[in-house]
């Protein structure tokens, strides 16, 4: 098995829809993009915010951008507005995701 870090894969985006944080991964290569729909699943990205994110994560596919979005819902602490959190409205979400380590087969 091989391990890697998204970031080396990788860049992203995030912010804040709601209460719930937006968290777009882009490939910078067809192949990396085949790496993410692979094994960035949205159960492994719900494992890694594990205490972060308190709802569901919905993962949303777009190949012809080589990207894949995430909505993690209950993130936010009620939104930018009301939240009491650090990063009420989740810019930093995509990089602590790029730092995430995958098992290659």
């Amino acid at each position: 098995m091989k391990k890697i870090k998204l970031i080396e894969i990788a860049h992203g985006r995030s912010g804040d829809k709601g209460d719930a944080a937006n968290v777009g991964i882009i490939a910078y290569n067809d192949e990396g993009y085949k790496i993410l729909s692979k094994y960035l699943t949205a159960e492994r990205v719900k494992k890694h915010f594990e205490g972060i994110c308190l709802g569901k994560v919905e993962r949303f596919e777009l190949p012809n951008l080589r990207a894949l979005n995430f909505l993690l819902h209950n993130t936010l602490g009620g939104g930018g507005t009301v939240s009491l959190k650090h990063d009420a409205q989740g810019k930093t979400l995509a990089a602590a995701l790029l730092r995430m380590e995958i098992e290659m087969e």
